[in-house]
């Protein structure tokens, strides 16, 4: 049975408002980027503590940390960051989240991948060796812009670092945007890595988000070569309907539903059970 979550802060700032909309659509699990619209990170020791009894009494888990971590230049202080790595380690503990959201560094226009890969593995091998050392798995995100925005770059990083404590977040919709054909070009590469699937999709025309299954991003293919595999895991709504930039989106109770309609829909064609 597979498990549904999803970036309740794109439902809406206020996790009471968020917990009650994912009550009503049958999900048990947030990824956890934001709430009162301060990021997971900045959130104040009390704010935390408030938030976990707010999410204890609607019987609500987290799935992830969803941390910005990595989502700065390559040239920008490393050290400062993993502070922040500490802090979403914490985080971790405190909410009894399996797994860390992480990147691999924005490269500017003028900074070539490959002039930069030394630097980015240093940095990918410091991360999840702090999150081992805490006990937590680190996800890497295929973002767009950054190092491992496309799959040679993802296995590179993952079989670079080979450490079990690293493993992939897969965002069908973000390959679509840099001109991926996800399943076709990236599933069997990167399939022995996967352990957490986000859910969006995208077209290839404009890059413009859709609801799942409205898309390039192959995800009727990608479901069922999962079930296949007897993939077990999470499945993380992150519409991104209404609003995106580089550090999260947003799309409001209606369209979060439509899109966990359009995901749920193609679960039900597939016969496939979900909780």
């Amino acid at each position: 049975m597979w498990t549904l979550s999803g970036f309740a802060d794109e439902i809406g700032p206020d996790p009471a408002e968020q917990c009650r909309q994912l009550r009503e659509l049958g999900i048990g699990y947030l990824e956890l980027r934001s709430a009162w619209g301060v990021n997971v990170l900045d959130l104040t020791d009390d704010q935390v503590e408030h938030l976990h009894a707010a999410l204890a009494r609607d019987g609500i888990r987290v799935s992830s940390i969803g941390s910005p971590i990595g989502k700065i230049n390559i040239a920008e202080d490393f050290d400062a960051h993993l502070v922040r790595m500490d802090r979403a380690v914490q985080l971790a503990h405190r909410f009894e989240a399996p797994f860390i959201r992480v990147f691999s560094f924005f490269l500017d226009s003028g900074q070539a991948p490959a002039d930069h890969r030394d630097e980015v593995l240093r940095r990918m091998r410091e991360l999840p060796q702090r999150g081992a050392d805490g006990g937590v798995v680190l996800l890497h995100e295929n973002e767009k812009h950054i190092y491992g925005d496309v799959p040679e770059r993802v296995l590179d990083i993952v079989e670079s670092v080979g450490l079990p404590s690293l493993r992939l977040a897969w965002d069908a919709a973000n390959y679509v945007q840099v001109g991926v054909r996800p399943f076709r070009d990236a599933y069997r590469m990167l399939r022995p890595y996967t352990d957490y699937i986000q859910i969006k999709d995208a077209l290839l025309a404009d890059g413009t988000v859709v609801p799942a299954g409205e898309g390039d991003g192959e995800l009727p293919d990608t479901i069922r070569a999962l079930v296949a595999d007897g993939f077990d895991g999470f499945f993380s709504m992150e519409p991104h309907l209404a609003a995106t930039d580089r550090f999260g989106g947003f799309s409001g109770a209606p369209e979060f539903a439509r899109a966990t309609r359009a995901f749920t829909d193609l679960l039900d064609v597939e016969g496939i059970r979900y909780r």
